[in-house]
């Protein structure tokens, strides 16, 4: 195929100029597509450092919360001990009059036997 050359210079000169223009124009926006690109990419990763210290913020919090419970589950179930602890004995010493008196029951009853064989014995 045979190249057509313009017989008009300017025309020539336009189209060039008109070229080079959009082949800038293709740059521009190559160029600015890129820098959205970049700054998107930037302010998603501080997004994402945002939302990280955010989240470690809440597991520190959620950690002490836990902590805090944990401890007053510890007293609570001390608490209950010593409580217990002290029921019982209180509970022992209330049995000690009732397990002592049998014992006396029976010391007497004995020594009325006696006193009674004692006395057929004599009699």
């Amino acid at each position: 195929m045979a190249t057509h050359r313009p017989k008009n210079p300017e025309l020539a000169a336009a189209v060039r100029n008109l070229a080079d223009a959009v082949h800038h124009i293709g740059k521009a926006f190559v160029q600015k597509v890129d820098e959205i690109g970049a700054s998107a990419s930037a302010e998603l990763d501080k997004a994402k450092q945002a939302a990280l210290t955010r989240r470690g913020q809440a597991t520190r919090q959620l950690d002490a919360l836990l902590r805090r419970a944990e401890g007053k589950l510890k007293r609570a179930i001390n608490d209950a001990t010593k409580s217990l602890h002290k029921t019982v004995r209180e509970g022992e010493k209330m049995l000690q009059p009732a397990k002592k008196a049998p014992a006396k029951k029976a010391a007497v009853k004995k020594a009325r036997t006696k006193k009674a064989s004692a006395r057929r014995s004599t009699a």
